[in-house]
This record gives C-alpha cells, sequence and structure tokens, in this order.
C-alpha cells in the first residue's frame, strides 16, 4: 500500500540511528509498506547496504553520485506502493506525518502532499541555523514569485504521490539536485493535479549536505533549466 524511498549520500549512520524507530512505528500501522533506501554513489564500503539488508529494507544504488533528485527518482519509479512518500536519511519531522500524508492521499484523495514548514502548525525555522533558514526563504521567495506562482515552500523534505501521479511526474523529471522538488511541483501544477500543503515538525537535523554557496549558485542555475525544458517540451506525458 504504501512505499517510502529514502535517498542516502553517506547517510548509513542515519539510517543507523534512526530507522529502527521508524519500522517499529510503521509495523503497527494496519498497512502493507515497504522501504526503498537509494544511495547515491556513497563510497562507504557497503554500509548502507548492509543496513538496508538487515531492516528488511529495498536497496537500490547510483554508481556514482549524482544527487538527491536522480536518488528520489530511481526509488519512485522502483516502487510498487499505491501510495509513494519520500523523505530524507534521518527521517527529520515528526513521524504522525507519515499518517496525516497517508489519510490525505488515500481518503482526502489529494494527488499530491507537501510539507510546508511555513504554515500554521509548522516547527522548523526555529530549529536550523541563521545561514540556512536566510538562504531558504530567499530561494523559496524566488521560487514561488517565479516558477509555483504563490507555493513558497517547495524544499521541505517530504512529499507524498499516488502512484499514477508518481510515475507521470518522476517518467518527465530531469534535474538532479535539490531544485528537483521545484520541477515536480512546476510540472504538478501544469497539470492540474489537486496539492495539499501540511504543516511539519522538525525532530531532527542531522543529514543536511547542502552547501550554501555552491548547491545555491546551482539550484539557481536549474530553475532557468525547467522553464527552458517547459518551452521545449520536455515535460510532455510519458504514460
Amino acid at each position: 500500500m504504501l512505499s517510502i524511498i529514502l535517498p542516502s549520500y553517506k547517510g548509513y549512520s542515519f539510517l543507523k540511528k534512526h530507522l529502527p524507530e521508524f519500522i517499529n512505528y510503521a509495523s503497527k500501522k494496519n498497512i502493507s509498506y515497504e522501504i526503498i533506501i537509494v544511495d547515491d554513489g556513497s563510497e562507504d564500503n557497503g554500509e548502507t547496504e548492509k543496513i538496508a539488508k538487515e531492516y528488511g529494507c529495498v536497496f537500490l544504488q547510483n554508481k556514482k553520485n549524482r544527487g538527491k533528485g536522480a536518488a528520489v527518482r530511481k526509488g519512485m519509479l522502483h516502487a510498487k506502493g499505491e501510495y509513494r512518500i519520500f523523505t530524507d536519511a534521518d527521517i527529520p519531522f515528526e513521524l504522525d506525518a507519515f499518517d496525516r500524508f497517508l489519510y490525505y492521499l488515500e481518503f482526502k484523495e489529494f494527488d499530491i502532499v507537501i510539507g510546508d514548514r511555513t504554515i500554521d502548525g509548522a516547527v522548523y525555522f526555529s530549529e536550523i541555523s541563521r545561514i540556512r533558514k536566510i538562504s531558504s526563504v530567499f530561494f523559496s521567495f524566488l521560487v514561488g514569485r517565479f516558477i509555483t506562482t504563490g507555493m513558497f515552500d517547495t524544499q521541505c523534505g517530504i512529499k507524498g504521490f499516488k502512484a499514477k501521479v508518481a510515475e507521470d511526474l518522476f517518467s518527465v523529471s530531469k534535474i538532479n539536485g535539490f531544485a528537483f522538488d521545484v520541477e515536480l511541483l512546476y510540472v504538478a501544477l501544469k497539470r492540474n493535479y489537486d496539492i495539499k500543503r501540511l504543516p511539519v515538525r522538525l525532530r531532527c537535523n542531522e543529514s543536511s549536505s547542502i552547501n550554501v554557496i555552491s548547491d545555491g549558485m546551482r539550484m539557481l542555475v536549474d530553475l532557468f533549466s525547467i522553464k527552458w525544458n517547459h518551452l521545449r517540451g520536455k515535460y510532455n506525458r510519458k504514460i
């Protein structure tokens, strides 16, 4: 019923720490589920694969480091779940988020559910460093103003999709870096998919590998790539 995709780059220590708690939580739910760990070229002597096997997870791997977007895409297109959610390797948000996401995907029949760190009920920005907060707010303003038109928090690290919607969006996505979230929501809005925003509460903040300067510049370039790809018809439906 549910696929959880966890992209990981040098994140085996986070997985080892947080997977047991999540599996204990999920096993108490009356649903069938799979956890897919996608290692993005970590060069960790197989540690990520060992952890995946130890906890009965599906293990996928990019031989070279390609970016979070590439890892999530690989997991989403391999998944078997009727509903598919991705989040970070340290599973940073309170675990009841998965219940709420599944409720809005299944019972409320939204096509996509995304975490939003800026709406009432969210607890996030007070828990992170000042420079990450400033860079996140600046990038979100640019995206909301010029790309997704009013949907400002595109970068929250948890998003859920119905299976057919995931297969549609990820089959045409091109961005491998951190701006892949923007691309997904841009195409989703062009498709007129129903999107639900939910507040999220941070429970830990360990796995970020973002370099504010270099990754920030790459993300800005990717924003122009998204517009260019759209003009060239790169996001036309494949399925």
